[in-house]
């Protein structure tokens, strides 16, 4: 495949070579003449194992070529791939002026152009940043539709300095983000090699994943250091602690408990939470990223109140009110506490939650209802019709299988808010609210 790569930086530098040895036809642009001087030379411009010895292959056997022209390159290639950078302003927001200029410039260069152009942003970009500056940038400059007269897709790119040509060809997962299928398609031909999960979604679901990999590969690493600081204050080997708790690819290191939903509750995170935080503090360990955890915890489940506020009716009925469905453990439930809310805001509720029947709770889960929420228990009802008639708005509170059906059985003049996305092909619209989609 022809292919022209836009900014000759890290990822455009280490693309560049990949690409080339594997035979594709490939054309460095840049405006920095020296960075192309030295591709036209069979020499790097970035320092990274392996790159250098490729594009001096690449060069010398004509499948690597280097250029200032935006023109040349487009007429010259099947495909673009945008490769510039996106620093940061100081208070934190992208600059994407490199971005904005090299659309318009190949824009430009597409209104000579016949056949049908991929436009490929491996920039990193926050979520819209697509449909509001690329796209419409591109349709501008050239006078043509996009998806229609081009294509355009956004490809995150999941290199790591050091070790990034192992990276290309060993990727994760290869994402790609499209406006329309023949886009999708001929991108998804330039890695075809690659042993590794192709995803295919929409522009902005790309653009965010990038975003959401980096920031966990960061809390990641704060995670670690606030448990081996904490470790270190008790004489504890934190190294050995990481290691164990790496261990575990069941819950630790694997999907379990990363799925949007509402808050956590129940008799053991809360309190093993706030019991090694309290540690911490009392030696004077400084943990902001733990000391958050509860805090954050708390936003979330006024964001779950907020959305049955918003929905503007007061006769409420929640479905599923212990901590997580499969249980009638009641202890520090999220729901409890939104029911609690909602009660001292005047709306007149109802609850089902078929585990959770007075008569049959005992030890401390009956404690609990009778001592901390009895004014709850009373508004229970027996079955889920009673608690859909009575409803305007209809929460659904734990994953329960009896609910799978609910969004789909209320009828379109009652609100449903989703708080544990119960049908997965659901998304927000219409008289359907998600708390995360």
């Amino acid at each position: 495949m022809r292919v022209s790569i836009f900014g000759l930086g890290y990822v455009g530098a280490v693309s560049a070579a990949c690409l080339a040895q594997d035979g594709h036809q490939v054309i460095g642009v840049d405006l920095n003449p020296k960075k192309v001087k030295l591709i036209q030379d069979g020499v790097s411009p970035i320092v990274e194992a392996s790159v250098g010895d490729m594009i001096s292959k690449s060069v010398a056997s004509g499948t690597l070529t280097a250029t200032t022209d935006t023109t040349e390159a487009i007429l010259n290639s099947d495909i673009s791939l945008i490769c510039v950078g996106t620093p940061s302003y100081g208070n934190g927001s992208l600059d994407l002026s490199h971005v904005h200029d090299v659309c318009e410039k190949i824009g430009i260069a597409l209104q000579g152009v016949s056949k049908f152009h991929v436009v490929v942003a491996r920039s990193t970009m926050l979520p819209g940043s697509m449909r509001g500056l690329v796209i419409p940038t591109l349709q501008e400059a050239s006078g043509k539709r996009a998806g229609i007269d081009f294509g355009v897709c956004n490809n995150p790119e999941f290199l790591r300095e050091g070790s990034a040509v192992y990276d290309f060809y060993n990727p994760p997962k290869t994402v790609i983000g499209e406006t329309d299928d023949r886009s999708g398609d001929m991108l998804a031909d330039l890695y075809k090699g690659l042993d590794a999960p192709m995803i295919r979604t929409d522009v902005e679901t790309a653009e965010m994943v990038k975003y959401t990999d980096n920031v966990w590969h960061a809390l990641k690493v704060g995670f670690a250091n606030e448990i081996g600081a904490i470790c270190k204050s008790c004489n504890v080997d934190g190294h050995r602690v990481m290691e164990i708790f790496c261990q575990d690819t069941k819950l630790n290191l694997s999907p379990y408990y990363l799925k949007p939903g509402f808050a956590f509750g129940g008799s053991c995170l809360p309190k093993d939470l706030r019991a090694l935080t309290y540690m911490a503090r009392q030696r004077d360990v400084l943990i902001p990223i733990l000391d958050s955890v509860i805090p954050s915890n708390d936003r979330h489940l006024k964001r779950g109140l907020d959305l049955v506020l918003a929905a503007g009716n007061k006769k409420v009925s929640v479905l599923g009110y212990s901590f997580k469905a499969g249980t009638d453990d009641l202890r520090e439930s999220p729901i409890v506490e939104l029911i609690e809310r909602l009660l001292g805001k005047g709306y007149d509720i109802r609850v089902y939650d078929r585990n959770v029947k007075i008569a049959s709770l005992i030890g401390s889960n009956r404690d609990y209802i009778l001592t901390h929420v009895p004014h709850i228990a009373a508004l229970m009802v027996d079955s889920i019709e009673t608690a859909l008639e009575h409803a305007e708005t209809v929460v659904i509170g734990n994953a329960c299988e009896e609910f799978r059906d609910v969004a789909k059985r209320v009828s379109a003049d009652k609100a449903v808010i989703d708080l544990v996305r119960i049908d997965e092909s659901l998304v927000s619209s219409g008289h359907y609210e998600g708390i995360c989609w």
